[in-house]
């Protein structure tokens, strides 16, 4: 019998087999291992690479906020209050609560009349570790700002504003606000509205669960611009552009995997980060990938620290997205020592894994 460990529900609702990925070994054994799925599909739906079940439903979670964004564009709310690039970028960000993300994200509500009293995202220390250090030597509090959804609560109040729906419940499941970004996800994914699975994430609001293989097709999709019509082509070409300039905005100034990954492949893809294990990259189109190349991958154990960035790299070296110099630059985030108390290296935490590819 499959250990629980080695399985989540597929979207039929049959047990689906994570696959091994990454070892961390200790000595001459492997103490542990992580386990997930991963696929890779291109901008028709065609799989051309995967491993464990990528039929396996999981929740888009922080990976849908480019998605969350193009209400915001194709309505018109962004260019009524005058959002610059970096804050249409901000928009889409898992950012480190540094001062160029609080600074933006204060704008993006100051041109809309509300302050942060209307920010229901929560509030937590900045990812930032320089920017939650300088806050504890201050003995001060970390602000609403600081939280790394900030900037797509912020959009989701201009497009409440812009559509007259009440912002003080911008976040429910029934305001105009979330019906458009619902409706959103499920064009992207190719799917009906009753077909995705909700729940509440992180910072409050409704988030979407699907199955890998609809994720990988829904970053595919966007970098390709598949099927859709010329606003929400446009948006997503928008957004797909904000984010390739700016991203710093969408990680952080420093050591963050979005942010890194992006700089090393030097406008070639987008990255975008997810809570529980979820990563998400989509190539735009090229040579090798005409119509586009979406990944999605999923950690079954949800960790995001030692196990996710050791997969993301080795999957988009596998696929040839990158390689040389824009391999080297990431290199520190492809595997990580392990250490004793006294910081002696006595192990190694690396990926272990080959994809099953298809083929173009």
């Amino acid at each position: 019998m499959q250990s629980s460990l080695d399985a989540l529900p597929a979207q039929d609702g049959t047990v689906s087999l994570a696959a091994p990925l990454v070892e961390v070994n200790r000595g001459s054994i492997t103490e542990s291992r992580h386990r997930g799925h991963i696929v890779a599909v291109d901008g028709t739906g065609k799989t051309i690479a995967s491993l464990g079940s990528p039929d396996t439903v999981t929740y888009l979670r922080s990976s849908a906020k480019a998605f969350q964004a193009i209400p915001l564009v194709t309505s018109g709310a962004a260019d009524r209050f005058g959002f610059s690039d970096q804050e249409l970028a901000l928009a889409c960000a898992s950012h480190s609560g540094e001062p160029i993300h609080v600074e933006l994200a204060s704008s993006m509500l100051r041109k809309i009349g509300l302050d942060s009293s209307a920010l229901k995202c929560g509030i937590h220390e900045p990812f930032s570790a320089a920017a939650t250090r300088k806050l504890r030597e201050q003995g001060l509090p970390p602000n609403v700002f600081q939280n790394n959804c900030s900037g797509k609560h912020a959009g989701m109040l201009a497009l409440a504003r812009h559509l007259s729906a009440p912002t003080e419940s911008y976040d429910h499941i029934d305001n105009p606000v979330q019906v458009l970004v619902r409706e959103t996800v499920a064009r992207f994914a190719a799917c009906s509205i009753e077909d995705l699975a909700v729940g509440v994430d992180g910072c409050g609001v409704p988030v979407f669960g699907m199955p890998v293989r609809s994720i990988a097709l829904m970053y595919a999709r966007l970098v390709s611009r598949q099927d859709f019509d010329t606003a929400t082509a446009a948006a997503g070409r928008r957004l797909v552009a904000t984010m390739i300039a700016y991203p710093e905005l969408i990680g952080g100034t420093v050591e963050r995997l979005d942010t890194e990954i992006m700089r090393a492949a030097r406008g070639r893809l987008i990255s975008k980060v997810g809570a529980e294990g979820v990563y998400t990259v989509g190539v735009l189109p090229c040579e090798q990938w005409p119509s586009g190349l979406g990944l999605a991958l999923k950690i079954e154990d949800g960790d995001d620290f030692r196990a996710r960035p050791a997969v993301v790299i080795e999957a988009l070296r596998q696929l040839n997205v990158l390689d040389g110099e824009s391999l080297a630059a990431v290199s520190q985030f492809a595997r990580f020592p392990v250490k004793n108390r006294r910081g002696d290296v006595v192990g190694e935490i690396k990926p272990a894994f080959k994809l099953e590819q298809s083929g173009k």
